[in-house]
């Protein structure tokens, strides 16, 4: 960002996110400051910058949380969005690396590069970097990846860092032989915490919305839609709370049989169980 005049023999600009100055004039002339100079923090162009700087982490996470969205819910995302939305850096620091699928299911690249024609440039699994123009592409669930333990391995010898949970994500496989009638999980039930606000507390921090006594996320699996809703007790309720068990709702707010859950819903289901209870107090010379 270009530097900007701020009072007598100072310019200011935004380096890595905060307002930074140097001098103007002088044998410093061009030299930056190691602090914000006290004449510089009421002056006006330094809070006209303070108040971009909040608008671009805004920004930034509106990004990760949107793509996030697409990958959770696996939806299928334009090309051409994709190829209008790189040139900002918030979206490409969100997209850059994510695995995408195109035309072909089973063809699994990594997103570098989106250009204005509406063509992606990925990496393949084969370690080559091939351009791929569908008209739509999925962000998938790392759950819905074939031979994810490869993808993983290919990934760390490529040096990816993904900016949104994916490839790396903690999954959970749901189990053969469920009870037919089954509508609840209880492996993560129990977990006790100092008061219910702290458990509320704990799922906002996490991500997780809170809705009544409920701690729930939503994701749409093969193209429906599906609530995951682990029990955090009654709002106000000042004593001891437990988490409780862990069930899933359809569009219409009716209990889904386990038997019925997609393996997307399930998985983010369970990450949100766990998650929340990893929080849980620890009893000295108790299990960990």
């Amino acid at each position: 960002m270009a530097w900007l005049a701020a009072g007598e023999g100072y310019e200011i600009a935004l380096v890595e996110g905060r307002v930074v100055a140097r001098s103007a004039s002088g044998r410093a002339a061009g030299r930056q400051l190691k602090t914000l100079p006290k004449a510089l923090k009421d002056h006006p162009e330094v809070d006209r910058l303070r108040r971009l700087t909040e608008w671009l982490d805004r920004h930034e996470a509106a990004c990760v949380a949107q793509v996030d969205a697409w990958m959770v819910s696996s939806l299928p995302v334009p090309t051409g969005l994709l190829a209008r939305v790189w040139p900002d850096e918030a979206w490409q620091h969100a997209l850059r690396d994510m695995a995408v699928v195109g035309d072909d299911p089973d063809e699994v690249g990594f997103l570098r590069d989106a250009t204005a024609s509406g063509e992606l440039k990925v990496v393949n699994l084969d370690g080559e970097t091939v351009r791929l123009s569908p008209r739509t592409v999925t962000l998938p669930h790392p759950v819905l990846l074939p031979d994810l333990d490869d993808v993983r391995e290919f990934a760390a010898e490529l040096g990816i860092v993904q900016r949104v949970e994916q490839i790396h994500r903690a999954t959970w496989q749901k189990p053969d032989g469920l009870i037919a009638t089954a509508t609840e999980v209880r492996d993560y039930a129990g977990g006790v915490f100092p008061t219910r606000f702290s458990l509320a507390a704990r799922a906002t921090a996490l991500g997780y919305r809170v809705s009544g006594g409920y701690a729930t996320c939503k994701v749409r699996d093969a193209g429906a839609g599906a609530e995951a809703a682990v029990w955090i007790g009654e709002p106000y309720y000042e004593d001891e709370m437990t988490t409780g068990a862990l069930s899933w709702h359809n569009d219409d707010g009716r209990t889904v049989p386990l038997t019925a859950v997609g393996p997307v819903a399930w998985s983010e289901g369970m990450r949100m169980a766990a998650a929340l209870y990893a929080g849980r107090k620890i009893e000295e010379g108790g299990d960990a």
